[in-house]
């Protein structure tokens, strides 16, 4: 698998959904191997540990995949925040910009 297909990260317990991001062959072998999350980054174009920067690392407890076989469910222990603007989760925001999610880190103090 070189293509890339999407991978969700959800909150293994609470079932939160955390993340979007895009995984091919290599990231989802390192996941399997690690039992860390792994991605392919399309913006630094290469494979990118989750965390390895924040220290805001995510354990795998189970891969999923969907009924055509071109997407990819993680349920994870979030530690810390998963996105890099200091969320818990990248979905923290409706649509008309109103903050429904819970800022956990600031991001000058991590990256």
């Amino acid at each position: 698998m070189d293509k890339l297909i999407p991978a969700i990260a959800q909150d293994w317990k609470t079932r939160e959904v955390l993340m979007l991001a895009y995984m091919n062959g290599e990231a989802l072998q390192k996941t399997r191997e690690t039992g860390r999350a792994h991605y392919w980054s399309r913006s630094r174009g290469k494979l990118w540990l989750k965390g390895e920067s924040s220290g805001h690392y995510q354990e795998v407890m189970e891969i999923r995949i969907d009924c055509d076989q071109d997407a990819i469910l993680l349920l994870v222990k979030q530690e810390g925040g998963a996105c890099h603007t200091g969320y818990r989760s990248c979905f923290y925001r409706t649509i008309d910009g109103q903050i429904v999610g819970d800022k956990v880190f600031e991001p000058e103090d991590v990256y």
